[in-house]
């Protein structure tokens, strides 16, 4: 009887059963005796978190493109159901076969969010796979741990942990592994050594093993002197993969339908990835350089054929900057000949202000309208130009106007506290530019009859990511970035305009793994003992237990959040590539100090390091 079996009477006791019964339309089942490797892809967060995730739902339709290979899902119980399971000595389990973790040979993570580490370990505590690589043996007897994602990018919080990381886009990197593991399986059925096959893994471009790497933290205070292969084969510098051919990679237009709500209940339709725009605070706009884009009539049958598969009853256009798409205008007509008809909502992410079409919004409104969504980062100019935002108050009041002009009552903004240089005029001007717009909506003649506007600012702390401009910056100590937060508050002088902000505690320990290195294994370790879990979630998250943590396993959390890195100094993840070039990077560091505004990819290219890959210009 598989776990799953076992435990299925049970459910009634533990909250949402529907989490961990499988059994979803378009789930993918396969014969064991027809698969030669079997992969638990693993989302270290509940099930509604990780359901929503098309990265998710990408790579495991890409997986199971392969006949010879078989991805199951998992998603970290509950904590009811996590003692129900100890309680039962019930294992972790997949999904769609009921197996535990323990009968595959690849559990996958995805790492999107440093906050979800605790719950990988979580998760591989659950399995009864021992947490430390190390710690599992050279025999094959045990699964390989693999993990990727954003957060790969710097891995080496995780290093004592993940056998092998795939930097960069998963599509054919995954794939790529799991034809490796099976002819390595095929020719030693007899002789299997984990050591001899990350060998051969580590030739597959992309494939960071860290067991390969050793670390010296000889520098001055404690910083690393030096990150050096220990494995002849292996290279110095692990390139990201990127997926050339955007146009035809993989895009589930059958995935699986839950049979509960989730986060996103909708079609994500991936229009273009990549970012032209270089906000030096931002990760994804480096990482995942250079801009591609599918084109509207793909975009268009992957959206119908989807629909037809899964009966989602909203479309999301989804892109880092969706107004940056050349063909939107194309798209959201190609898609309006049938949406209407079938009652299906069209929604947008997070526009540039600048380049806001109001016709575009007003075809957008025609089933349900849906707020607004800006993100002008910061209050003020000067700030917005040291963040390379590009963006002027001129230009964000008249998107603004144009929007109103519309019929859209309800503004949602993003901004962020804590960035470089940053001072209390930059701060005070967040909830000025919030009235700006408020003022903007009573003097429109064309606005809404009747309607009173809604605008909501929501304010998150700046966390400095790796691969980033801004990844050489410190963060603001977390009594500072409580006391810009409350100054903000203060600074509000009406009810029309609504106050949102981000626990700066949590971004404190989000700033500590995002810069962290493999001393902090101790930390996870400690806080796994202790049974941590879910820290992205308010109710579970204690940053005093965090701080105890630190303290009693000798780690300084202040030396990772708040010390600035310096140029010349060799960084934790120095031996990842993403393309974009550390001469690149420093440079926009510094005109970041100037407050000197780099143009976008398509105005000008400004030789980041990609531009090899990038056809904008050609």
């Amino acid at each position: 009887m598989t776990p799953k079996n076992r435990i299925l009477p049970f459910l009634k006791d533990v909250q949402k059963p529907a989490r961990y019964i499988g059994g979803e339309l378009n789930e993918v089942i396969k014969d064991k005796k027809d698969v030669k490797l079997r992969v638990a892809f693993c989302f270290p967060d509940s099930y509604e978190i990780g359901m929503s995730n098309l990265g998710m739902k990408i790579l495991y339709g890409t997986l199971n493109s392969l006949p010879e290979v078989w991805c199951e899902r998992v998603f970290a119980p509950w904590e009811d159901m996590g003692k129900l399971m100890k309680e039962m000595d019930v294992p972790l389990y997949a999904l769609e076969s009921g197996d535990a973790l323990s009968e595959f040979d690849i559990v996958a993570f995805s790492l999107s969010y440093e906050m979800s580490y605790t719950n990988v370990l979580y998760m591989l505590e659950l399995a009864g796979i021992p947490l430390l690589s190390e710690e599992r043996g050279d025999s094959g007897k045990r699964p390989l741990i693999i993990a990727g994602g954003t957060c790969a990018y710097n891995p080496e919080p995780l290093a004592d942990f993940i056998d092998l990381f795939c930097i960069g886009e998963g599509e054919d990197h995954l794939n790529d592994v799991a034809r490796a593991m099976i002819a390595y399986k095929d020719a030693h059925k007899d002789n299997f050594s984990k050591k001899e096959l990350l060998l051969e893994l580590a030739k597959i471009g992309g494939s960071y093993i860290p067991a390969f790497y050793d670390v010296k933290y000889e520098g001055r205070d404690g910083t690393i002197s030096e990150i050096t292969p220990n494995t002849e084969g292996v290279p110095a510098i692990i390139e990201k993969r990127v997926i050339t051919e955007f146009e035809d990679s993989h895009y589930p237009t059958k995935p699986v339908v839950p049979f509960i709500e989730t986060v996103h209940d909708r079609i994500s339709l991936e229009t273009s990835r990549g970012c032209i725009r270089g906000c030096r605070f931002c990760q994804a706009g480096m990482v995942y350089r250079p801009y591609r884009a599918r084109s509207y009539d793909k975009l268009c049958c992957q959206a119908r054929e989807t629909f037809d598969n899964s009966g989602y009853e909203e479309i999301s256009l989804l892109s880092l900057s969706i107004s940056d798409y050349d063909e939107l205008g194309s798209l959201v007509d190609g898609l309006k000949t049938w949406t209407d008809e079938k009652k299906v909502g069209l929604s947008l992410p997070s526009m540039r202000i600048d380049a806001f079409e109001a016709e575009i919004m007003e075809k957008v409104n025609g089933v349900r309208k849906t707020g607004l969504t800006f993100a002008p980062e910061a209050g003020t100019q000067r700030l917005r130009d040291v963040i390379n935002k590009n963006l002027t108050e001129d230009e964000i009041l008249e998107g603004c106007r144009g929007a109103f002009s519309k019929g859209r009552t309800s503004v949602k903004l993003y901004f962020m506290l804590g960035l470089p240089t940053e001072t209390d005029e930059d701060i005070c001007g967040i909830p000025a530019l919030g009235q700006k717009i408020i003022d903007e909506y009573y003097r429109n003649p064309d606005k809404p009859k009747g309607k009173a506007v809604e605008a909501t600012m929501s304010v998150s702390c700046f966390v400095p990511k790796s691969h980033t401009p801004f990844q050489w910056e410190a963060q603001d100590e977390l009594c500072e970035l409580v006391r810009k937060q409350k100054l903000l508050g203060t600074h509000i002088t009406t009810r029309k305009l609504r106050y949102n902000w981000h626990e700066a505690k949590v971004s404190r320990l989000e700033a500590i793994f995002a810069r962290g290195d493999r001393r902090l294994s101790k930390a996870l370790v400690e806080a796994r003992k202790q049974g941590f879990i879910f820290d992205g979630w308010d109710e579970y998250f204690s940053y005093d237990k965090w701080m105890a943590v630190f303290e009693k396993v000798g780690v300084d959390p202040s030396y990772y959040a708040n010390r600035r890195f310096e140029f010349d100094e060799i960084l934790p993840w120095s031996h990842i590539s993403c393309g974009v070039s550390e001469k690149f990077l420093m440079a926009e560091a510094k005109k970041a100090r100037e407050a000197v505004t780099t143009p976008d990819c398509r105005s000008k290219c400004s030789a980041c390091g990609m531009q090899d890959k990038c056809r904008i210009h050609k």
